[in-house]
């Protein structure tokens, strides 16, 4: 049974593996790589079959085991299988690991969200599932309705929370056993919310809040309102056409009711936000060119990679000024802003939003503190990739984050990634502190890291902007290009972080990322360091 309510409103250890795994033990007897055409789902079944054989590699407990979530094959063979854990049959939260093989199936190197034991004190909660949810319910009102940011919608109402399951917390601090309960509602702006807790399942404690349903502040022929004259492509039923892409998974767009556009004659809108299609038309443009993004540049097919197109829905809700991706329904949804006629379907916005799914498919980095920042970043700097990859004449590609939305109301954008404390909130360099901001604003430190290590420090004009990046040492960094420096980041994402990665970590990640796609002697790999070095992250 679920009960909704309405709202209104760590640590990463990357390691070598000593001595336990060698050419002889377990992972290390398995057999080549296999072909390329095959790679991604014959490895990940490979790997569910390692599983047992791993977990005994890795001296990881009796109680202890292995559950595959994703696998990279490199161009070399080299593999990199990535573990969820459980303990007791019991989901371990903090459990994940990346295995890393050589093409010959040794292992090189373990990547873990947490080092040492995950046994909890105890495998008997004291309070029971309903408890657990109730007091979730709870820690919700308070957390929000009380303790919130000043921008953060208030709780008008609650009404429960559904969903608590047993898990063993491994997150942070001694390992314990816990409740995970699921808390959904709508904020007062009408933001669907979908809160994450992890409660002590012994005092009811909140060790962990989450929200996932991730904002920003935030193709016939279409005419969109911000992406101008495009290409779509739609489906054809023989009678009318469909705002549907079955090039690219099956991908379409529907209105705030879910009826899916359809359309006589495949022209779609008329580039103004008062014609109910031109929306429609951004929306679908920004999800295919996503798609193409990272398909074309990064060889992942889809959000999950696994081919299926997420679906995207606009005009949501009245006066809804933002935009969100939701994990649940697959989905991207854009509110239609102020007076309903500023629609939030910028081409950053889709890929800020629908980058967020490919975090959760791959590193599943946690929306809370240092890693909540990073995770920000990440759907920062690939909505910044994928503005640049569409290269729209009538949106020039730049560092500005949420530009073109003007939800400020003076013209400025929401972000700044060559210096983001020009936004009055951001970071540019990172502090003990850092972990404490909104998520949206400790993501600065990765902003300017990504900005530097792309473009450099220092004054200059990219297509009619101005920028001038400082860094905190007063180094001058080199930049090495932002495509260089994309793929950077999304082999340390896909490869080497985990859900507890904080900034420390993305360091030592991007530099092992750097390491495998350039050398560790490279300038691309020196490069990463003193980017990180000029944001304060050693």
């Amino acid at each position: 049974m679920k009960r909704k309510l309405t709202l209104g409103a760590a640590l990463s250890v990357s390691a070598l593996l000593a001595g336990a795994v060698q050419a002889g033990a377990g992972l290390a007897e398995a057999s080549p790589a296999p072909a390329a055409a095959q790679q991604r789902a014959e490895l990940i079944a490979q790997a569910a079959g390692q599983a047992p054989a791993a977990a005994r590699a890795l001296g990881l407990a009796a109680q202890e085991k292995l559950v595959v979530k994703d696998a990279v094959v490199d161009a070399d063979g080299s593999r990199h299988l990535r573990y969820e854990r459980t303990y007791a049959g019991l989901p371990v939260l903090g459990g994940d690991l990346v295995v890393h093989q050589n093409p010959q199936g040794v292992v090189t190197s373990v990547d873990r969200a947490v080092e040492g034991s995950l046994a909890p004190a105890s495998l008997s909660p004291k309070l029971s599932a309903d408890q657990a949810a109730a007091k979730a319910a709870g820690a919700v009102q308070a957390t929000v309705g009380t303790a919130r940011d000043a921008d953060e919608p208030a709780l008008t109402s609650v009404g429960g929370a559904s969903g608590a399951k047993l898990v063993v917390w491994a997150a942070s601090g001694t390992p314990r056993l816990a409740y995970q309960t699921t808390v959904e509602g709508v904020r007062a702006d009408g933001t669907p919310s979908n809160q994450l807790l992890v409660t002590d399942a012994a005092t009811g404690e909140v060790l962990s809040s989450n929200e996932q349903i991730h904002t920003s502040n935030a193709t016939g022929t279409g005419y969109g309102v911000f992406d101008g004259t495009v290409t779509l492509t739609t489906n054809y039923t023989g009678s009318t056409y469909q705002l549907k892409d079955n090039t690219r998974g099956g991908m379409y767009t529907v209105d705030k009711n879910g009826t899916l556009y359809t359309d006589a004659d495949n022209i779609w809108g008329n580039g103004q936000a008062s014609n109910g299609q031109s929306a429609a038309v951004d929306a679908q443009f920004g999800a295919a060119t996503t798609w193409d993004y990272y398909k074309n540049v990064h060889g992942r097919n889809g959000i999950k990679n696994n081919g299926v197109g997420a679906y995207s829905k606009v005009h949501y809700g009245t006066n809804y000024v933002n935009a969100f991706w939701d994990d649940g329904c697959f989905c991207m949804t854009y509110g239609d802003g102020s007076g309903n006629t500023h629609p939030l379907t910028a081409i950053d916005v889709a890929g800020h939003e629908m980058t967020h799914g490919v975090t959760s498919a791959t590193a599943n980095l946690n929306y809370s503190g240092e890693s909540g920042g990073l995770n920000e970043a990440t759907s920062d700097i690939f909505g910044t990739m994928v503005e640049f990859y569409a290269n729209l004449s009538v949106d020039k590609p730049d560092y500005l984050i949420g530009e073109r939305l003007n939800l400020n109301g003076n013209g400025t954008p929401l972000r700044y990634m060559d210096k983001p404390s020009k936004d009055g909130a951001s970071a540019d360099y990172w502090s003990s502190t850092v972990g404490n901001k909104d998520v949206h604003y400790s993501s600065g430190v990765a902003n300017h890291f990504f900005y530097l290590l792309a473009e450099g420090s220092g004054a200059k004009v990219i297509n009619g902007v101005s920028y001038n990046s400082p860094t905190y040492n007063g180094a001058a960094v080199t930049g090495i290009g932002r495509d260089k420096a994309a793929k950077i980041w999304y082999r340390a994402l896909t490869v080497y972080m985990t859900s507890t990665t904080n900034y420390k970590g993305a360091r030592t990640a991007t530099l092992n990322a750097a390491s495998s796609l350039y050398g560790s002697t490279s300038a691309e790999y020196k490069a990463v360091a003193a980017a990180w070095t000029a944001v304060h992250v050693n």
